[in-house]
């Protein structure tokens, strides 16, 4: 037989998977809680006894691979000029590479925006404004911001080509490396992210693994570490595109609740379907990312109660307030810790319902009624998800559920939000197994068994 090995170093979790890759199905998976704090290696070697203890037997694997998104993953900030267009780009640019974006900022910033750069400590800061061509003065006034600042990041410069040399000159003479790679937005409203998405990438390859103690770990595998939601929008860009020799499965919407964040990922174009909709603003990419860093189910569970109030969220729940205040003393303490009685399994129901339901709510795009000399009309914001076929959930707090429809549900249209562009009437998924990630890093070097893995073991519900 031929196994392939696949481990994803989360913020509090370490998955390892295992792939039958000549029958096209997943043998195995374990975790163990992720030993940020002292090396991930031990967390690491803890989930693999365990895969081995499941197993049964020792197994040989053909090839190993890994993501990870351990230490809060990749942060960034983007510059850009204007809000809604090149600061957005950079943006969207970044969120697909697989970071956080910590912060974007538009037009020349200032003095008060340069301090608080300096307080977020990115590990990587994306640099774009102006069209080709267009105006220069923002993008070189930022990148002498960028220069002066006493933190040593990584620039990638990814704006107006007229000034992306003379940008790379000012922040590499103050002694911090420059990446010149294609603008973001050549021409306006026109988006071109796939070159700084693979110039984040390697930069991440190159600096990264190292200041997240992950080299050990990485001399252990086959190819490349990558962020864990790059992987997975690999994933579910394969799974509804398909290749040349296996047809995909359509438009989809995912989501993947963990403890310090909330992914979404949509794969559709997302143009207005709503009769006599008109986009406003830039229109984003096919395969788009976002990531809620407010919506943890541990790191930030406080943050998702607060949005809806303790006393209304312990009534949706079914526990008392001071249950709710208990848990969240636990989760505070051991945020690796799993559900351990009634009312800790009824909070956590809770709490994922509510960050699946933010979460999809901000992914998706939104109407909003304007009035003109022909009458009312509607402007779309974002992407339009309505007509998507598939909804898949994906995470521990939704893998290991017991009731993951009840979450699902959460992600989709609500009549009493109907300006919200969410799924109507997709065909509901569950990634049971957690393998996402685990095939957005096969495809890397068989895309057709990925695809087939995917279709084999997401479970309708």
């Amino acid at each position: 037989m031929s196994y392939a090995l696949f481990t994803d170093i989360g913020s509090t979790f370490t998955k390892v998977t295992a792939a039958d890759l000549e029958a096209c199905r997943i043998v195995g998976r374990a975790m163990s809680p992720t030993t940020i704090f002292d090396d991930v290696n031990i967390g690491f070697q803890k989930a693999l006894a365990l895969l081995t203890e499941q197993v049964g037997h020792p197994m040989e694997f053909d090839f190993r691979l890994a993501c990870s998104s351990a230490a809060g993953g990749l942060k960034m900030v983007a510059c850009g000029l204007v809000p809604d267009l090149t600061s957005e780009a950079a943006r969207l640019a970044s969120l697909s590479a697989g970071a956080k974006v910590l912060k974007a900022y538009a037009y020349k910033m200032t003095d008060t925006e340069a301090q608080e750069l300096t307080e977020l400590q990115p590990d990587i800061v994306m640099l774009s404004g102006g069209t080709d061509g267009g105006n220069s003065e923002v993008m070189l006034h930022n990148a002498k911001v960028l220069a002066d600042c006493p933190l040593s990041f990584p620039v990638i410069i990814a704006g107006n080509k007229s000034a992306a040399g003379e940008a790379a000159r000012l922040i590499e003479e103050a002694g911090k490396e420059a990446v010149i790679c294609p603008n973001v937005m050549p021409e306006f409203g026109k988006l071109n992210i796939e070159p700084a998405r693979e110039a984040v990438r390697k930069v991440f390859l190159e600096r990264i693994v190292d200041a997240k103690g992950l080299r050990e770990l990485a001399e252990k595998m086959d190819g490349d570490i990558i962020p864990t939601p790059a992987a997975v929008l690999d994933a579910i860009t394969l799974l509804s595109r398909g290749t040349r020799d296996e047809e995909g499965i359509g438009s989809l919407m995912a989501f993947d609740i963990g403890g310090a964040t909330t992914d979404v990922y949509s794969v559709t174009n997302g143009c207005p379907v709503y009769p006599g909709a008109m986009l406003k603003g830039l229109p984003h990419p096919a395969a788009k990312r976002s990531v809620e860093g407010d919506l943890g189910m541990r790191w930030n569970a406080r943050t998702i109660v607060a949005l809806q109030g303790e006393e209304l969220f312990a009534q949706d729940a079914g526990v008392t307030v001071e249950e709710v205040r208990q848990t969240l003393d636990v989760f505070d303490k051991t945020p690796d810790i799993l559900p351990q009685n009634e009312a800790m399994e009824k909070i956590d129901i809770a709490l994922a319902k509510s960050a699946a339901k933010n979460a999809c709510e901000r992914h998706a795009g939104h109407l909003e009624v304007v009035f003109t000399p022909l009458g009312e009309r509607y402007m779309q914001t974002g992407k339009d998800l309505t007509d998507v076929k598939w909804l898949i959930g994906t995470g521990g707090p939704v893998i290991t559920s017991k009731d993951p429809a009840a979450i699902l549900s959460e992600a989709s249209f609500s009549e009493q939000e109907p300006l919200s562009l969410r799924p109507r009437r997709a065909s509901c998924l569950l990634d049971a197994k957690y393998i996402l990630s685990a095939m957005g890093l096969l495809s890397q070097k068989l895309p057709d068994v990925a695809l087939k893995i995917m279709k084999n073991e997401l479970t309708e519900i």
